[in-house]
């Protein structure tokens, strides 16, 4: 068995091991290609966050899901570029909005070079992922849209929050349908589609990524609680910061509501309150990660991950099945 980085997914046939590093490096390739600019400027603000690293936790699945197809097919590299440039540019877009200061470890690039550069930049890699997916034929182009018209819905509802009635909590899992999930679920398509698989495996490895997506970032909830800067690679407690209601957040919420615990209300109106002074972030971090609602959020993240290994039942046993399977444990792993 050996280690197939990113996301230390372990990997026991080398003939598969080999075809993912070569696709992966691959992607790299492209990834810096797509993003050269004649404007020096440009080209070191689109490729900052490219060369601080990253799990490519996208592209590595694209690669999966084409091994039940034919895993050289001449679109899976760019595919796979596709959703990672479109992923890379959110991130531009996501620490204007949550005014983070650190990214992959590195300074956010809205710290770096302000807000307007950032958006821009964003705007720029959105652009230049468009342009390799036109390449790839109509039906990509539609699907790239859709999952993209889904990643802006999400973010857009997470931002006005439920209407009147709504569980918060379904509320939350609808966001991250759109805001994580399509774009993964895109990635398993992509793999899947570009290497001539059957239509059934598409579909399977398409919900497979959406309930992966999910997972992931309620795993992502769980780690902006638990974690620290070194693990993380992002500011501890940027949600809480911002007054995202994130799955701990609302599980805390839940449970206080429903028990009415006096410590349960106090850590909630500590929560509520200004999170911009450091002594009072680091108490709420500290209370929380000693909350039930913590492990609550990871025991949703089991479930979500449960859920994608169990859509895969229908895939013939492999090598690539397997690590299909394993890279649901790798995202429960990272949620502790």
């Amino acid at each position: 068995m050996t280690v197939v980085e990113p996301f230390g997914l372990s990997v026991r046939d080398q003939a598969l091991e080999a075809d993912v590093q070569a696709g992966l490096t691959a992607v790299e390739e492209g990834l810096f290609e797509a993003t050269k600019s004649e404007v020096p400027f440009i080209q070191e603000a689109a490729q900052h966050l490219l060369k601080a690293g990253g799990k490519r936790f996208r592209p590595l699945l694209v690669m999966l899901a084409a091994q039940f197809g034919d895993p050289h097919a001449p679109g899976i590299v760019p595919s796979a570029v596709v959703v990672e440039l479109t992923h890379l540019a959110t991130l531009y877009h996501d620490d204007v909005m949550d005014e983070a200061d650190v990214r992959r470890a590195v300074p956010s690039a809205n710290a770096r070079w302000g807000n307007s550069v950032a958006v821009l930049t964003g705007d720029f890699l959105f652009a230049r992922a468009s342009h390799v997916v036109a390449d790839l034929g109509h039906e990509a182009v539609r699907i790239q849209a859709e999952a993209f018209e889904r990643l802006v819905t999400g973010q857009i509802l997470e931002t006005v929050g439920p209407r009147d009635g709504r569980d918060p909590i379904e509320h939350y899992l609808e966001v991250l349908g759109g805001k994580t999930g399509s774009l993964v679920a895109v990635s398993g398509r992509f793999g899947a589609m570009m290497s001539g698989a059957d239509e059934t495996v598409v579909d399977v490895l398409t919900q497979y990524g959406e309930r992966l997506g999910i997972a992931f970032q309620l795993a992502d909830d769980v780690l902006d609680v638990a974690s620290d800067t070194r693990e993380s690679g992002k500011t501890p407690g940027t949600d809480l910061r911002e007054g995202v209601p994130t799955m701990p957040v609302l599980r805390l919420r839940e449970r206080a509501a429903r028990l009415g615990l006096a410590e349960d209300a106090e850590l909630c109106e500590l929560l509520d309150g200004d999170l911009t002074d450091d002594a009072r972030l680091a108490d709420a971090l500290s209370r929380l990660r000693a909350h039930p609602a913590l492990e609550q959020a990871r025991r949703d993240t089991v479930r979500y991950a449960e859920e994608a290994r169990s859509t895969l039942a229908p895939l013939p046993e492999c090598d690539a099945k397997s690590a299909l399977v394993e890279l649901c444990d790798a995202v429960v792993h990272r949620a502790g």
